[in-house]
């Protein structure tokens, strides 16, 4: 009979494998131009890695379910979430005409894919050595304000090879520093990911501006932080 602690660390993992399930739907969704369903799912899958790691840490599935490799299961994951489906939707959407569809997806598939084998993607405090392939991130700002396709490819051009410089990018949720700023921005983005889907990125000249501040702040906050010496403690 499983005894209830290894039960729960058990089911941590299933939790966090329902991220395949809803990365699925999204992809389905994408293949059928539905970009504010795919958008809904990734937000749903979004907030089930910002829910499965701290109930792994509690929980100690390393111990308890030690059979599944947890890390592993969530980088699988992320890499669905975070790169191929958001990528795929930036081509199928025709943002990017032409060769320029090809030339950036391939790219970050390409470049997220060697990220996300480094073994020194994360920092001591829990935030991440180059930018972390967020592109979900990324490529719903583009749907949102529908920029020009040359700005587009610069920022593609400007953010793969900051995957590999030693920059900082904090995690919105694990980060202490600054974090009593950092998870409301998180949770205002959340919000405008959401009010953004629902409007099928018909959105008002505020709202844009407001995602591309809030997601700047979250680009940006992890190499202010390298600029900006923390207080020691008396």
């Amino acid at each position: 009979m499983i005894s209830p602690v290894r039960m729960r660390a058990v089911s941590v993992h299933l939790l966090t494998a329902t991220g395949a399930v809803f990365s699925m739907l999204a992809i389905i969704a994408a293949a059928n131009s539905a970009w504010e369903t795919m958008y809904l799912w990734l937000v749903v899958a979004f907030a089930v890695d910002g829910l499965d790691g701290p109930l792994a840490r509690r929980y100690d599935v390393k111990t308890h379910a030690a059979q599944i490799d947890g890390v592993l299961l969530d980088l699988i994951i992320d890499f669905l979430t975070y790169v191929f489906i958001p990528a795929f939707a930036l081509y199928q959407s025709g943002l990017l005409p032409g060769w320029t569809g090809w030339f950036g997806v391939l790219l970050i598939a390409f470049a997220s894919s060697v990220y996300f084998a480094d073994t020194r993607m994360k920092t001591d405090d829990n935030s991440f050595w180059g930018f972390p392939g967020c592109w979900n991130m990324v490529v719903l700002v583009f749907f949102a304000t529908e920029p020009h396709w040359m700005i587009m490819v610069a920022i593609i051009l400007v953010l793969t090879p900051m995957m590999f410089l030693p920059l900082k990018f904090i995690h919105p949720v694990r980060t202490k520093r600054w974090r009593q700023v950092t998870l409301p921005m998180a949770a205002l983005w959340v919000t405008l990911a959401l009010y953004g889907t629902l409007r099928n990125f018909v959105m008002p000249d505020w709202t844009e501006v407001l995602l591309v501040i809030v997601s700047l702040y979250l680009l940006l906050a992890g190499m202010a932080q390298q600029l900006i010496p923390e207080k020691k403690k008396a």
